[in-house]
């Protein structure tokens, strides 16, 4: 059995839960190309610090070069004293290359090893979501240039309120999306900061060139103190932030798509790609993708709220409870990196039915414009609320629709209501009287689907 990397003081072996619970190896191995290449830099570092021969370091690069390329085949042979991804590395790599291998953690812990190698990987992870999140920006920007000004209802409380368009709705779903975008973007900048170099918790006591570690993996800048370096997970934290705040939007998307899908509305056909059936009943479609993706933020809110509680009560430095902010990140990324292309997939496959939707244009969706008409007239708004409140209770009580009021059944309520007012009722009139910057006018849907064109994410 091999040795461990701290054994020299023990007097007995670890018991085997105990080291069952200790080692992180079954997840962390998923830092394995991370922990290679920054322990070549490391090793390119130490014979800045005059600690390695260039011959020493080459030996020690090509040895890890060879462990890169027995994971990548899937041929790596775990010990059973391995504990973790770095113990792996480094066991196998003195395998190879004898010796030598042994100096390679000269100066380093686990402590900043563990903290480099995770935000190289978090920064990495970052940029993959980021190009995903764009994608399903892309399909919600491709649907929005397809029905631009489509009429349908919009909806408060679940109620007819007021007419907007289709390619309003979409919008309205690609803008949450981008301030995702920018959370992802300060989280890679939270994680592009340099912890190697601090060692255990004091800093190295050898002359390791911090910058150029920096430039050679990619950070942004360096830690400033070595206590605070090897404890930081805010960026951790701050990825599971925004993991969750796009599950949840997300999800609000996912809701609403299964109400406009349901027989009831009827506003959107799902592609049967992202559909499935029942056992038992043969005419059902049902939209499990979606309601996957909406179960899936309570799993993502989860992640952020264990990690939050777990740091809550660390003192500063390193503590092993810190192996906790593993499994939650990783477990975020993949639920992320598997639902965002499958929206992106079902929302560039489902199709309005804009006859469904005018069906449900309503004459109350223009209750409000009958008041703005009455502002226009000299009416104070309060007082147009209230009129038009009258109208509409007049309009039920007769069991008639409210374009249904004669001009003698609005004058009975005020002398305000003039022949004109039949030019309310228009619901292409409603939507162009928006004209504001973010209404439902074609002029400022088109500007902002122009705005949200020049906002969506592109590498580099």
């Amino acid at each position: 059995m091999s040795k461990k990397l701290w054994g020299g003081r023990f007097s007995k072996a670890t018991d085997s839960l105990a080291h069952q619970l200790n080692a992180s190896l079954p997840f962390d191995v998923r830092l394995y190309d991370e922990d290679i290449t920054a322990s070549i830099a490391w090793a390119r570092g130490l014979v800045g610090a005059e600690v390695l021969t260039a011959e020493e370091a080459e030996t020690i690069v090509a040895g890890l070069e060879q462990v890169r390329a027995e994971f990548q085949a899937m041929k790596i042979t775990f010990a059973p004293a391995d504990e973790d991804i770095h113990t792996a590395v480094e066991r196998r790599l003195t395998e190879i290359a004898g010796p030598v291998g042994g100096k390679l953690h000269t100066g380093r812990s686990r402590n900043d090893q563990v903290a480099t190698d995770f935000r190289l990987w978090v920064m990495r992870a970052v940029d993959q979501l980021l190009e995903k999140v764009a994608d399903l920006q892309l399909a919600l920007l491709e649907s929005t240039r397809s029905y631009l000004n489509l009429p349908m209802p919009g909806y408060t409380h679940l109620q007819h309120a007021q007419p907007v368009t289709w390619g309003h709705w979409t919008l309205s779903h690609f803008w949450p999306l981008t301030r995702d975008v920018r959370r992802l973007e300060a989280v890679r900048a939270a994680a592009a900061v340099l912890p190697l170099g601090s060692a255990a918790l004091a800093g190295t006591s050898f002359a390791i060139d911090r910058q150029a570690l920096a430039d050679e993996l990619g950070f942004e800048t360096i830690s400033p103190n070595s206590l605070d370096a090897v404890s930081d997970r805010d960026f951790v934290s701050g990825f599971l932030y925004t993991a969750a705040m796009l599950g949840l939007h997300l999800s609000h998307l996912s809701e609403q798509l299964i109400i406009f899908s349901s027989a009831e509305f009827g506003f959107v056909q799902l592609d049967d790609a992202y559909t499935t059936g029942s056992s038992l009943m043969p005419q059902k479609k049902n939209p499990d993708t979606l309601e996957l993706t909406r179960g899936k933020a309570g799993r993502l809110i989860g992640n952020l709220t264990g990690l939050l509680a777990t740091l809550k009560g660390l003192p500063s430095s390193y503590d092993k409870d810190l192996q906790e902010d593993k499994e939650p990140v990783f477990d975020s990324f993949d639920t992320l990196e598997l639902v965002l292309p499958v929206m992106a997939g079902l929302i560039r496959t489902l199709q309005p039915q804009p006859e469904r939707m005018a069906a449900q244009l309503e004459p109350g969706l223009l209750a409000t414009d009958l008041a703005d008409y009455l502002v226009k007239r000299g009416v104070p708004f309060r007082q147009a609320h209230e009129l038009v409140g009258q109208a509409v209770q007049l309009a039920e009580e007769k069991g008639i629709a409210l374009t249904e009021l004669t001009l003698a059944d609005l004058r009975s309520i005020s002398d305000q209501f003039g022949e004109d007012v039949e030019e309310v009722f228009n619901f292409e009139a409603s939507l162009a009287s928006r004209a504001v910057q973010g209404g439902t006018a074609p002029e400022a849907l088109q500007e902002q689907m122009t705005a949200a064109e020049e906002m969506l994410w592109s590498k580099g």
